[in-house]
């Protein structure tokens, strides 16, 4: 993997993180148990980030260590893989 696949896929990961903050800016958790496209679209960011996450290569990870790339990885496991009928 190459430093130029690193970079766009860290310029995904903040460009997902941006928008999910900007999706939440002002709302309650309320409004995140009563807004079915919303939770929708937190969790597609959460994906994206998580997604690109594991594809940074290992020398990056290195790099900056103190980043919870595995966190991040798992977490768009369980929002993938587990059915959350009601959040």
């Amino acid at each position: 993997m190459t430093a130029i696949d690193d970079l766009t896929r860290l310029h995904h990961m903040q460009d997902a993180a941006r928008e999910a903050i900007a999706f939440m800016s002002g709302k309650t958790r309320d409004d995140l148990a009563n807004n079915r496209m919303l939770v929708l679209a937190v969790v597609k960011d959460l994906e994206i980030i998580g997604e690109a996450a594991g594809r940074i290569s290992t020398e990056c990870r290195a790099r900056h260590s103190n980043i919870p790339w595995i966190v991040m990885v798992e977490m768009r496991n369980r929002l993938t893989y587990a059915y959350f009928p009601s959040i």
